[in-house]
């Protein structure tokens, strides 16, 4: 089962060609650099760069996974959420070769392609459930309960900044650059954890909600009354500092919900600040502490925004349900949630 999947849900264009829903033929992402000058995304130049780059981007995956388009058996598209802008190309381009190929199509939630991003290249047997998943992506920041491989109940999520919101802030105050994450998380190698006392917002006793608005608050006055230029050490040391807070939450959020789910028996964590190399560390020797195994995405490319995920996802889709695929018009949904993407199932989860 070949599947050619796009996803177009913000500044990367991302085309893949997967093979029964974990071996990656393909994965080719082309990022838009243009963004960097603004210190964040700007949705009409992603827009403009999308429909510039989308067919480059297709040819290099199928030359790639050494294929035609006449040996794919499904596509896959990202609807939603995202920029509608910026989705608009990925599932008008889906649409177009559904209809003239007469290919079957499959609409995918872009949460749920980070979720399924630790199936690439590892055995669908290596996956147990119940598991707990941290997703850490962009704006977005939650903890759901994996029953099963179309079973996922949201358990907490963040309620104003998402963690990788916050680093990109971060990094902004400290004229660091855009994206602000991997930056601040390599001038973090070089700071003390400890420098800089930063408030860890763990919010109710039970909550397993998140809230990053005040920690970025926090730093934004710390720097308010610090002395400019900035020094090379305090940078190092803020960034070293906010890394290890946003770490502690995300251990004490964990730990709550292992403590509620006993049942839990493996930790995923997914999305583009999976790629942090600190927070996967201390995640991973908590999980080793709980007898609990970890995992996360087996490529830094299936960390952040990626097609080969995509195709993961609408595979396990479509072993719950065949008919979850349909040849059809895809429409781009900003606002788009599980609950819809998984309304389509003939026998819809327990």
């Amino acid at each position: 089962m070949k599947i050619l999947a796009f996803e177009t849900s913000c500044d990367d264009t991302a085309v893949a060609v997967i093979e029964d829903g974990h071996i990656v033929k393909s994965n080719v992402r082309l990022t838009q650099t243009e963004h960097n000058d603004y210190g964040g995304v700007v949705p009409e130049i992603a827009a403009r760069l999308h429909a510039e780059n989308w067919q480059p981007t297709l040819r290099q995956a199928l030359s790639d996974a050494h294929c035609e388009i006449q040996d794919i058996d499904l596509i896959a598209c990202t609807k939603g959420p995202g920029l509608q802008t910026s989705l608009l190309t990925g599932t008008t381009v889906a649409s177009f070769f559904s209809l003239i190929h007469q290919k079957t199509l499959i609409p995918v939630h872009h949460i749920y392609g980070h979720i399924c991003a630790n199936f690439l290249e590892r055995s669908p047997a290596n996956i147990v459930f119940p598991s707990l998943v941290l997703t850490v992506s962009g704006g977005h920041t939650q903890m759901h309960l994996w029953q099963s491989p179309t079973d996922i109940k949201i358990l907490g999520s963040t309620l104003d900044d998402a963690a990788g919101e916050a680093f990109d802030k971060v990094a902004k105050m400290l004229g660091l650059g855009y994206p602000g994450g991997p930056i601040v998380s390599k001038r973090a190698e070089k700071g003390d954890r400890k420098a800089v006392d930063l408030p860890k917002i763990y919010l109710a006793k039970d909550s397993l909600d998140f809230s990053f608005s005040g920690l970025k608050a926090s730093v934004y006055r710390y720097l308010a009354k610090t002395p400019k230029p900035f020094t090379d050490s305090l940078i190092n040391d803020l960034c070293a500092s906010f890394e290890f807070t946003v770490g502690k939450i995300f251990l004490q959020k964990v730990k709550r919900v292992i403590d509620r789910y006993p049942d839990i028996q493996q930790v995923h964590f997914v999305g583009g600040v999976s790629a942090n190399r600190y927070l996967n560390q201390i995640l991973s020797d908590f999980c080793i502490s709980q007898n609990r195994t970890f995992f996360t995405p087996k490529n830094k490319a299936y960390s952040t925004d990626n097609a080969a995920m995509i195709g993961a996802a609408a595979y396990q889709m479509w072993l719950k349900d065949p008919k979850i695929a349909s040849v059809q018009h895809l429409d781009a949904n900003a606002r788009y949630t599980l609950q819809e993407a998984f309304s389509g199932f003939s026998n819809k989860p327990v």
